[in-house]
């Protein structure tokens, strides 16, 4: 059994860590850490858990986790982690952050958008983790830079396209919607209830710190600059994302291109989900699973494709997509722990 331990475990995507963890077939769940609630029980702050997770939080301390794991996952707010992860790798962890701290090659892009970055030694060792994308360069890796919640919902459906060639790679526009749960754990005004709960609303209007994530993927991917425009929302829900990508096509383009360059690119991927011609994606039925269904329509009046995917922010957007990582690290199914039936409702 490998070890693992979670860094950061009370925040949401921490505490999905910490779900999923408990019930994974090949690790043991060693470790959990929480400044604010260090010595109190998890299963005390997170009551659904009582009977599964016999943990207390502890105070992050590198060296009594670095006994105590093998596995070591970052769930903490952007800044953190840049500066506890180098000591980490140091004492050979393997390690899988959830923030941004690791996700950009270019540092200059990363410190354009959040703060000067302290580890930039580390950036071109790290692997973004796109599980289905950058398997491969998972499966050697030492650390992982795991991808925000909307470029996962963005990339997935889009990097096939522009890796087809069947989109003009200049004309691209993501609408984004998600729920409440993406913004964290922490009180805030805008996620407080009587703020968020009867509205829908654009946020960070082509300014959104996701932007540069996403298009150095893409220009990666496609071999050119690529530039989108990016719209996020936020829906009165608590978990859940849908992404609407509109793109021009190239000349000649049928649906069937479409069709068949999703169902062989993805042919394998046990998380992708392509749904039959005339359906299309509903938050509703990806709700606590890592699966991402994608959809697609031809708006031949204006030569243009509709691109449809939904995942659920808290599991493909994030702690399910680190644990598919972690799986690949580890040389195991990928699948391990993370194959829930889907709610019916």
């Amino acid at each position: 059994m490998t070890r693992v331990g979670v860094v950061g475990a009370t925040g949401y995507a921490g505490a999905e860590l910490v779900r999923i963890l408990s019930g994974h077939p090949d690790v043991e769940l060693t470790i959990i850490t929480s400044r604010q609630h260090s010595g109190e029980m998890f299963d005390s702050i997170y009551p659904s858990m009582a009977g599964s997770v016999n943990l207390a939080c502890e105070e992050f301390a590198a060296d009594h986790i670095c006994e105590k794991a093998d596995v070591i996952f970052m769930a903490l707010p952007h800044k953190l982690p840049m500066e506890l992860v180098p000591g980490l790798i140091k004492q050979g962890k393997k390690v899988i952050d959830l923030s941004a701290d690791f996700r950009f090659h270019d540092a200059a892009k990363y410190e354009a958008y959040y703060q000067q970055h302290t580890a930039k030694d580390l950036l071109e060792q790290s692997v973004y983790g796109l599980s289905e994308i950058y398997h491969g360069k998972i499966k050697n890796a030492d650390l992982i830079g795991n991808p925000g919640c909307y470029p996962t919902s963005v990339l997935l459906p889009l990097i096939p396209m522009l890796k087809s060639k069947l989109i003009d790679f200049n004309s691209i526009i993501a609408d984004s919607k998600s729920g409440v749960s993406g913004a964290g754990r922490s009180v805030s005004l805008t996620t407080h209830f009587c703020e968020a709960n009867e509205s829908f609303k654009a946020y960070k209007v082509a300014e959104h710190r996701h932007n540069p994530e996403m298009e150095e993927i893409l220009s990666l991917e496609s071999g050119q600059d690529v530039n989108i425009t990016f719209v996020p929302h936020l829906v009165p829900m608590t978990r859940g994302m849908l992404t609407t990508i509109y793109a021009d096509l190239l000349q000649g383009v049928s649906s069937d291109d479409v069709k068949n360059c999703f169902s062989s690119f993805y042919s394998g991927s046990p998380f992708i989900r392509v749904c039959p011609e005339g359906k299309f994606p509903d938050t509703l039925h990806v709700r606590g699973t890592n699966y991402c269904d994608i959809g697609f329509k031809l708006d031949l009046r204006n030569n243009r494709v509709i691109l449809i995917s939904v995942i659920d922010n808290l599991v493909k957007g994030a702690a399910g997509q680190a644990v598919q990582n972690m799986n690949i690290m580890l040389g195991l199914d990928e699948t391990k722990g993370l194959m829930n039936v889907p709610f019916a409702v």
